[in-house]
């Protein structure tokens, strides 16, 4: 039994720093574990976690907003910072009658485009006046970071006023050239749409969204990209044909024709992105850019999604980048094993030509 819950966060959090961490994952009958490198570990030296134990570990992370809400649906989206040494997004939830909690550590600072190892082209949708750039993938494949390399660049750069959307906020931005505002749903919004909505009366140039999760977000950010915002989103589709009929989908069938318009017409571009375990330790990315040209907004009107997959593998001139050359580059370079490779791959059978 934990005795002093204030002491033993800190413990975990200066644990999971000085291991090179991103994940501290706390649970009833286990004890505390971390992730490294992709890899769950359980900290040997901690004892397991009681109910207690993880009911008085979330309380020194919880605001008493985030904790009222907690006992009202019985999970919730946080973030918590330590001593201002580290910050982290949260999930609390129940299972089997225990609470679970899952932290993700935010660096405190933004790292660039090559720090993070990302194609150098993915900055240039920073210098766009307007347009819809999502970055996609499944959880835990750096989707938030990749946005806050966008956006720190536009702030470096360019004289422009930035609204941010987030569940909870993650990366802290502050002002360089341009004005920064995060807005925290259900603390300074109530909801995605609302805060949406409010932006066209805010003299917004650029927004981040920090998911679209429902039609109205879906269409109201679309119309932001339409109407001379940039606009920089997530979801968690696997690569761009998917993310463009997971959009369209979204929408009743009466919906859909308009919606494909809008989108063909306002799309930048799509880049989906995969952490992969390097040979030599931590994660490298691998990675898709879909670039919106005459060809693809043709297909998406009408209705041909499934060949875009076609434009990206014959566009690299464009700097279109395909995932399996990707993959195919980091096994030549000796970043990654061809295991790794042939795990991620969409169309194996294409991988093993490339390699």
């Amino acid at each position: 039994m934990i005795s002093d819950f204030k002491k033993k966060v800190a413990e975990l959090v200066e644990m999971l720093v000085l291991q090179g961490a991103s994940d501290l994952h706390l649970a009833v009958g286990a004890q505390p574990i971390i992730r490294v490198s992709g890899a769950l570990t359980p900290i040997l030296s901690e004892a397991v976690l009681t109910n207690d134990d993880v009911i008085g570990l979330l309380s020194e992370m919880l605001s008493p907003e985030h904790k009222k809400r907690f006992l009202e649906i019985q999970e919730v989206d946080f973030s918590y910072s330590h001593e201002g040494k580290a910050r982290f997004r949260g999930n609390a939830f129940v299972e089997r009658g225990h609470i679970g909690v899952a932290l993700r550590l935010i660096p405190k600072v933004i790292r660039s485009f090559s720090e993070l190892g990302l194609p150098p082209i993915v900055e240039t949708f920073a210098a766009r006046k307007q347009g819809f750039f999502l970055v996609v993938g499944p959880v835990g494949m750096g989707k938030t970071t990749t946005l806050a390399a966008l956006i720190d660049k536009i702030n470096t750069e360019r004289t422009e006023h930035i609204i941010t959307i987030e569940d909870p906020i993650e990366y802290l931005f502050e002002n360089k050239k341009s004005l920064i505002e995060q807005r925290e749903v259900r603390v300074d919004t109530a909801d995605f749409e609302s805060a949406l909505r409010s932006v066209f009366r805010q003299d917004a140039n650029v927004l981040m969204i920090g998911e679209m999760r429902t039609p109205e977000t879906m269409a109201t950010a679309v119309t932001a990209a339409e109407t001379g915002h940039l606009v920089f989103s997530t979801l968690h589709t696997n690569n761009a044909a998917q993310t463009i009929d997971r959009i369209i989908d979204a929408f009743p069938a009466g919906q859909q024709d308009q919606i494909r318009i809008q989108l063909a017409g306002s799309l930048a571009g799509i880049f989906s992105q995969r952490l992969v375990p390097r040979i030599s330790g931590g994660l490298v990315p691998a990675c898709e850019l879909l670039i919106n040209n005459n060809a693809v907004a043709n297909l998406i009107r009408e209705k041909r999604s499934h060949e875009i997959q076609t434009v990206i593998e014959t566009s690299a001139e464009e700097g279109m980048i395909d995932m399996n050359r990707s993959l195919a580059q980091l096994v030549r370079a000796g970043e990654i094993t061809v295991e790794s490779a042939y795990a991620l791959s969409w169309n194996p059978k294409t991988l093993e030509r490339l390699l």
